[in-house]
């Protein structure tokens, strides 16, 4: 990976660790922003963190560009020799695939879609190989994703599949965007997952929907309390299939207060991932559900 480092105006610093997206470009940019917050050096006004890139916005009153040039490059000479370990949590997101609320959205836009004939979900299954729409839907949430970038709109998560390239889910977004896609919608785009935490205009396939809240600006829902966002960079998703009626109660839980989202702490150690990918899904999997 060749870091290539440009200026934005006066006050931008954009930084992309590599044109792919891969695992180590994600863990080298997240190790990167992660040393620049640690650090509080006077002068930077924000942070802004994607998938395998970042941005700063400074202040050049108070640090020199070329300044915050080389600060950056010394980072990065830095994070080069640490080992890329991530001490992080799992979480499991419940999902009601083929949903008759995003079925309905998909319907009224297929004229903008690659097959005006199917639906999303029948779609990503044929040109990803499989045999059905239900094995389709359990490679989707039998594998974990990680959190690569929070953003775009506020609280959306974007995730890549824990699987080798081989194996990777890919599905482009529609031809043309939405103008509408429903709240907590589980939609999917190039190599990515994501969940759209407000209703809007989107581009990417529509597979579900969660009854589960990932963004409150008012902070009213029991489990965003604390902070209005859920997601983070680093979180690892595991999808699990629900039925209308789990899906119902879920919904009925987060409005009494009493929903909780089924959360474990693990440390993701890149090394050991790439040398088995197989076996430490299963693992990381296994520590979700270990009392």
């Amino acid at each position: 990976m060749k870091t290539r480092y440009s200026f934005g105006g006066d006050e931008h610093i954009f930084v992309e660790v590599d044109k792919e997206m891969s695992l180590e470009a994600f863990f080298k940019s997240l190790a990167m922003t992660n040393q620049i917050k640690e650090k509080n050096i006077d002068g930077i006004i924000e942070v802004c963190p994607a998938n395998a890139s970042f941005q700063i916005k400074y202040d050049p009153d108070k640090i020199h560009p070329n300044d915050m040039m080389d600060t950056l490059v010394g980072i990065e000479n830095d994070v080069d020799h640490i080992e890329n370990v991530l001490e992080t949590r799992i979480i499991e997101i419940p999902v009601y695939y083929n949903d008759p609320w995003t079925h309905e959205t998909l319907m009224r836009f297929r004229e903008r879609h690659q097959d005006p004939d199917g639906t999303d979900l029948e779609y990503g299954a044929r040109i990803n190989n499989f045999d059905s729409v239900d094995d389709f839907i359990n490679a989707h949430q039998e594998t974990p994703w990680i959190v690569t970038m929070v953003g775009f709109v506020a609280g959306l998560p974007f995730m890549y599949q824990l699987v080798d390239r081989e194996h990777q889910i890919e599905v482009p977004k529609y031809l043309r965007p939405r103008t509408d896609t429903p709240k907590h919608t589980v939609g999917h785009g190039g190599c990515f997952s994501c969940i759209y935490s407000v209703r809007g205009a989107g581009g990417y396939q529509m597979f579900g929907v969660t009854p589960m809240p990932i963004f409150d600006p008012n902070q009213k829902v029991n489990h965003l309390k604390d902070f209005m966002l859920f997601f983070k960079p680093g979180d690892i998703v595991k999808y699990r299939s629900v039925d209308r009626d789990e899906y119902d109660q879920i919904l009925l839980d987060v409005e009494e207060g009493t929903f909780e989202p089924l959360t474990k702490p693990v440390t993701f150690v890149l090394d050991d991932f790439n040398n088995d990918m197989e076996g430490y899904n299963k693992v990381i999997k296994e520590a979700l559900y270990v009392n």
